[in-house]
């Protein structure tokens, strides 16, 4: 298993825990199908009403998709398999809240997760980058996400800017893609203290409201979706000359941190 589940009945919080702590928690084929399947398990259990979200360790909560991964494509230019399109709550048809405790790098593909979260609690020590356009791939869902979540320059400098610069938690707390910032060793009793005052709610008003607020920005967010693949198969180098790219950059080149 490459996800850790812990549900405490006495409290309604449920705490998921991507638990590839030896590669930055990357996502591969098997953590993807485990959070498409525990969402849509939580839509079941009672006894779950919030969920914090969080990654194993201090340096990561996700640093996207697994390099390693081999993803087969179909031939048609006119569809694209990723397989991190229904890793997130919303894409399991999940309304209940989730709340993101980020701890470490969340960069590429950890936007999907951050994008599906009601709202993100962050240790003093994260960083928030997309290193897509460095490697020669397009930001899709990723910036679709971020400009839902973001003032639209910030979410286009880092979707643009790729391995070059980093946001602190700080600054990220200062446009709003975080909500609190704690010190690292208070981030899960942070993110549970808030988790558990909604569990505490009638989950019913609880889920509407959720409801409520993704309908504020569905349609938008369903319409730009819709374009991302299109353009990743557009825009992304051939994957070989992605691996050139990312074997050329040497561990622990400079960024720029703001």
């Amino acid at each position: 298993m490459t996800l850790r589940v812990e549900r405490d009945k006495a409290t309604g919080v449920a705490v998921v825990t991507l638990d590839r702590e030896r590669k930055h928690n990357a996502i591969d084929l098997e953590t993807a199908a485990e959070l498409s399947t525990v969402w849509r398990e939580f839509r079941y259990e009672e006894d779950v009403r919030a969920v914090v979200l969080t990654g194993a360790g201090t340096a990561a909560f996700c640093t996207g998709i697994d390099r390693g991964v081999d993803v087969p494509q179909p031939s048609s230019p006119y569809s694209i398999d990723d397989p991190l399109v229904a890793i997130g709550p919303k894409a399991g048809d999940l309304w209940k809240p989730v709340i993101a405790a980020v701890n470490g790098m969340a960069c590429g593909g950890a936007f999907y997760l951050l994008g599906e979260s009601e709202f993100v609690v962050s240790s003093s020590s994260a960083t928030y980058f997309d290193p897509h356009t460095t490697y020669g791939m397009v930001s899709a869902y990723e910036a679709v996400y971020m400009a839902q979540r973001m003032p639209f320059g910030e979410a286009a400098r880092m979707s643009l800017m790729g391995t070059a610069e980093r946001l602190s938690a700080q600054r990220a707390y200062e446009i709003g893609l975080v909500s609190e910032v704690t010190p690292p060793e208070e981030l899960l009793p942070a993110a549970l203290r808030a988790a558990q005052t909604l569990a505490g709610y009638p989950t019913e008003a609880v889920q509407g409201t959720v409801r409520a607020l993704w309908s504020a920005k569905q349609a938008a967010l369903q319409q730009a979706l819709a374009q991302a693949p299109a353009l990743i198969t557009l825009g992304n180098l051939a994957p070989e000359r992605q691996a050139e790219l990312f074997g050329g950059r040497p561990p622990g080149a400079e960024f720029r941190l703001r």
